[in-house]
């Protein structure tokens, strides 16, 4: 089904809207995907924040002008799912994810900061951790020598005695506390 001149120009500034605020853009070939195995992406896309677009390649390259995304518009022919999103690394993970358990989904490509990637770009993308556990990591390496101390404290304090444990014990959590 055809799109007249109004519904195109609604789908290229959806999209347009799309790219302003992603940081990332995946490029996946969907030839010969089942419905259901589609809807489970997609499903999987939007727990992870991704918008997946199946979108007519002019109408996608229009879209993207002017953009970061523009260094792929050259990237946008066949069958391709469009796969946006505003964490760094979220829709490489999915679609790099269901790439694994689903051989007929072809990564094409993408961007992310106004480069192009190419398969293994995407694929390494989608190997960095996420926010989420970037900060864990973060804390956990700040709070490391907090923690060492306080063991340490806690042996010496062991080792001169009982009466004085209880006091190094005290002193600890307060550091630890402060």
């Amino acid at each position: 089904m055809s799109l007249n001149r109004s519904e195109k120009q609604a789908v290229i500034d959806e999209v347009t809207g799309l790219a302003a605020k992603a940081q990332t853009l995946v490029m996946a070939e969907y030839r010969g995907i089942t419905v259901a195995d589609m809807t489970k992406l997609r499903s999987q896309a939007r727990s992870f924040g991704v918008t997946l677009s199946v979108l007519k390649n002019t109408l996608a390259r229009r879209a993207v002008a002017g953009s970061a995304f523009e260094v792929v518009s050259d990237q946008m022919t066949g069958p391709l799912v469009y796969g946006f999103s505003v964490d760094a690394v979220a829709a490489a993970k999915v679609v790099a994810d269901f790439a694994k358990t689903n051989d007929k989904l072809v990564i094409r490509g993408g961007a992310f900061a106004g480069k192009a990637l190419d398969v293994n770009g995407v694929k390494q993308l989608a190997s960095i951790p996420s926010k989420e556990v970037l900060l864990a990591q973060i804390c956990g390496l700040l709070m490391s020598p907090i923690s060492r101390t306080a063991v340490v404290l806690g042996a010496v304090a062991a080792k001169k005695g009982g009466s004085d444990a209880s006091a190094a014990e005290e002193a600890v959590a307060e550091s630890v506390a402060a």
